[in-house]
């Protein structure tokens, strides 16, 4: 059967697509171009034509990954609700599972980011923004009167510490931490970070 004509765009996202299923199969370091092209039955040619380099693949792939990341928390806290129901639907969904695709990809990105400047400044970016959105929730829920928070940029950099700490246990020591006690450290830091009882956390932002 003969394959569809996609536009360049199509065939960019396409490509992207590929990459990222192949960076979490085989990591950014195994990872072929070759790799991409026969997961697609598409030649090497194509794949260097619309990315001249595997440098260049990557580092476009976890650009490609982290813009759906932040769409997606844009989508949670942009919901007509509570601030406080917004941060912790964005911090559940951030959090491990302990099977997310998604955390091999950017546990291989943080690693290979150490050797790699443009997939640092993806990281970096990632970080930035998902920092400064839950700083704003916070900040938002604090002016509203829903809890306490004296230092919202302190509070979302202390949150995400221990998620991407949890990510780390989970995703790469099988068993190291369960999804449910994963889940109870999570909520009582927020509890802690928002000055609120952890009975009225979780119910609140339950229903």
């Amino acid at each position: 059967m003969a394959r569809v004509r996609l536009s360049v765009a199509e065939r960019r996202e396409e490509l992207l697509r590929a990459a990222i299923e192949q960076i979490e199969a085989r990591g950014v370091a195994a990872v072929r171009i070759a790799d991409v092209a026969s997961a697609l039955g598409v030649s090497n040619a194509l794949v260097l034509y619309h990315f001249s380099t595997k440098e260049k693949l990557v580092a476009a792939a976890f650009t490609h990954a982290a813009e759906g990341d932040l769409a997606r928390l844009r989508k949670l806290l942009g919901r007509r609700t509570t601030a406080l129901r917004r941060l912790r639907s964005a911090v559940r969904w951030y959090a491990p599972t302990g099977t997310a695709k998604g955390w091999r990809l950017w546990i291989e990105g943080w690693a290979a980011a150490l050797r790699e400047p443009a997939l640092r400044e993806v990281a970096i970016g990632l970080d930035r923004q998902w920092k400064a959105a839950i700083t704003e929730v916070l900040a938002e829920g604090v002016a509203a009167g829903e809890f306490r928070c004296p230092d919202p940029a302190g509070a979302a950099l202390r949150l995400t510490a221990l998620l991407d700490g949890l990510a780390v246990q989970m995703t790469s020591y099988d068993g190291a931490v369960s999804r449910a006690r994963a889940q109870q450290w999570v909520d009582e830091a927020l509890a802690r970070e928002l000055n609120l009882p952890l009975d009225e956390l979780v119910p609140a932002a339950a229903r």
